[in-house]
């Protein structure tokens, strides 16, 4: 199947983002919704109140501290 030039500029347009994405990947090889692990230091408060967050929603400390930002 042979595309014309108006079908490949609709398909670009309707998949710009995905494009941009993929643009990026070659360039970095990684994509947005994958995670890295990082060592950060936090106070003994902080930890405590992540803690208790995640025992109330149930929810992993990493995906509250991600909600936030």
């Amino acid at each position: 199947m042979q595309l014309d030039e108006k079908q490949i500029k609709r398909i670009m347009e309707k998949h710009k983002e995905d494009f941009a994405i993929l643009e990026n990947y070659d360039k970095t090889l990684e994509l947005p919704s994958q995670r890295k692990r990082i060592d950060i230091t936090l106070s003994v408060r902080t930890i405590n109140k992540l803690k208790s967050l995640r025992e109330k929603t149930g929810k992993p400390i990493s995906q509250i501290i991600e909600e936030k930002i």
